[in-house]
């Protein structure tokens, strides 16, 4: 008889419990109203708590928007942000000069190295309709050769996002967006150049999966000695390996075991995170995540010093006029989604 492959089951809240070699992944699922000409909400702000606004209040938050919801300028240092746009919009923009629009299930993917600031606003471009914004933001840890390597800006559109689709003996169908690692022979993108992901035998897996109601599927083995979890974030529930998982919970997985997903009676939706763990010590304060606490006062020091670059961009909340969805690149270059 098959043993379990689980480790651990624990509930999640706003911010996901990840391993080595993940930070943490936050999660947001916010129902915005109408936008208005500025592109934040058609509604009043009253009873919000404006600049630090977390709490959800009618279905959705300005974070740390006065205007427009989302995160106004602010920096990193020593680690990497994988933002997975389910629903809505993004607005990107940075010190190196890039700027990006995204959303729909594409994702932009940023080594921040040794400094960089950037802004991210969630833009309610339908003035006539609800503005629904569902996205994951994982932060990935870099070694400690990595950690002051050069600012990266990437964006993987939705349509060029590897997926693979498997349908159990009753014809029911199971998804994965392969948005980092290799799922059989289905390769993710290339992750950017000095990534933990960019070497195969740290074995980074990042996917989310859709299983339609009642479909079976087998999480393949992957390498021994990784970090697997995988995150229920939406579905009545889910029996993993013989054992029920409850919505917003985690599971801890045997990397090296096959897992058995058998869904219930509605579509549910998953997110996988895997990698070999860096191994190194991990100090962080705030925005900047370095290996010790020397590191981290040398960072203060010369983000107070030289604003990783300054500001090229005339708001602290900058957004992008029109709809379409695209990328500049630090260098000029300027791509379209799609």
């Amino acid at each position: 008889m098959k043993s379990s492959a689980i480790k651990s089951i624990k509930p999640i809240d706003f911010q996901w419990q990840t391993s080595d070699p993940f930070l943490f992944c936050a999660y947001h699922n916010d129902f915005y109203p109408e936008g208005n000409n500025d592109l934040g909400p058609n509604a009043s702000l009253e009873g919000r708590n404006i600049g630090m606004d977390f709490e959800i209040k009618d279905g959705w938050r300005m974070y740390h928007g006065d205007r427009v919801p989302g995160f106004p300028v602010h920096p990193h240092r020593g680690f990497e942000t994988v933002t997975i746009v389910q629903q809505g919009l993004v607005d990107h923009a940075d010190s190196m000069g890039a700027a990006g629009r995204y959303g729909g299930g594409d994702v932009q993917w940023m080594t921040a190295g040794r400094g960089v600031q950037h802004s991210e606003m969630f833009p309610l471009v339908n003035r006539d309709r609800e503005n629904t914004l569902e996205l994951f933001q994982v932060w990935l840890n870099l070694p400690a050769q990595n950690k002051m390597v050069e600012p990266h800006f990437s964006m993987f559109w939705a349509s060029n996002i590897p997926q693979k689709a498997f349908l159990d003996e009753t014809g029911k169908k199971t998804t994965v967006d392969v948005i980092a690692g290799v799922l059989e022979e289905t390769q993710a993108l290339q992750p950017p150049p000095d990534s933990w992901a960019g070497n195969p035998d740290n074995h980074v897996a990042i996917w989310t999966i859709v299983m339609s109601a009642g479909a079976r599927w087998q999480l393949p083995k992957a390498a021994a000695g990784l970090n697997r979890t995988l995150y229920l974030y939406q579905g009545s529930s889910l029996n993993v390996d013989g054992v029920d998982i409850a919505p917003m919970h985690s599971i801890e997985l045997q990397s090296d075991a096959d897992a058995v997903l058998q869904n219930t009676n509605e579509e549910c939706r998953l997110l996988l995170l895997q990698g070999r763990p860096i191994n190194e010590p991990v100090e962080q304060y705030g925005p900047f995540v370095m290996n010790s606490r020397n590191e981290i006062m040398q960072a203060m020091k010369d983000y107070q010093e030289t604003e990783f670059g300054g500001w090229p961009w005339p708001n602290r909340d900058q957004v992008h006029t029109g709809r379409r969805r695209f990328a500049r690149h630090a260098d000029g270059k300027i791509e379209e989604a799609e």
